[in-house]
């Protein structure tokens, strides 16, 4: 069985339209849904009722996103596990292709699809182990539309795929301890990747299944809020994976505090 894994906070509409997506047509893979409230104050728990067939969790606090993901995991039953935003919108069908990709090669652990914007502009959701040379490569990349749709028009074995849509074995996840918790909000997918590819599994991006990101409200809600859990999970990972790197991000980051 799969169990898709919803972390919410103030997202209300975005909520409900990802929901509303995943039940028109509903995924024919057996599967369960679940919804983990990081205490939203705008209703979105009250929003979730009108689906009977979703199972609500709500926190009494905003945990972050790696610990909410992790309430999810625990409370679920599902072999494989899709960690999805709640803004994303699931065209019908895509959910099967994703598990018939991962399910195809027992090699792979986690298994990312195509990210696109409402407009159909393709994400550069998958890339390599975060280094100082990597985010820059990374940043100017991501500037290049042509680049980018070439680039994601092709399967691929990255070190990590986006955690917006992650599809991963319960197996492997619990292997590595889920989700790192030290990371509030990004880079733990990052890590999460690293972890199990540590093991020896694979990710996997696939174009075959493509999502849409919309990239919603909980982010642009807060946005200095936003930016300070940016650079508190990025010296984060720097301090775990690049310890010699950690002292000069941190520099960085006061300078750009100070400007």
């Amino acid at each position: 069985m799969l169990s898709i894994i919803i972390v919410s906070f103030n997202a209300r509409a975005d909520l409900e339209r990802c929901l509303a997506s995943l039940h028109a047509p509903p995924p024919r893979t057996p599967h369960e849904i679940l919804v983990v409230d990081n205490a939203s104050s705008d209703g979105s728990l009250d929003a979730v009722r009108q689906w009977p067939d979703v199972r609500t969790i709500a926190n009494a606090s905003n945990v972050g996103f790696a610990a909410a993901n992790n309430v999810g995991i625990r409370a679920s039953r599902g072999d494989l596990l899709l960690l999805l935003n709640s803004d994303t919108i699931v065209p019908a069908g895509a959910i099967e292709t994703l598990v018939a990709e991962l399910e195809a090669d027992p090699s792979v652990a986690v298994a990312g699809p195509r990210l696109v914007d409402a407009s159909g502009r393709a994400e550069l959701s998958f890339g390599p182990m975060i280094s100082p040379l990597n985010e820059w490569r990374q940043k100017r990349l991501r500037r290049d539309a042509a680049a980018v749709e070439r680039l994601t028009r092709e399967r691929r074995y990255p070190d990590w795929v986006s955690g917006a849509c992650l599809l991963v074995r319960r197996a492997a996840a619990e292997a590595v301890g889920l989700l790192d918790e030290r990371f509030f909000m990004y880079t733990e997918d990052v890590d999460f990747c690293a972890s199990i590819r540590a093991r020896g599994s694979r990710v996997l991006f696939t174009p075959a299944a493509e999502v849409v990101h919309v990239r919603g409200r909980s982010a642009a809600s807060a946005p200095a809020a936003t930016t300070r859990a940016y650079r508190t999970s990025q010296l984060a990972f720097y301090r775990k994976h690049h310890p010699m790197w950690a002292p000069l991000l941190r520099l960085y980051v006061s300078l750009r505090k100070a400007d």
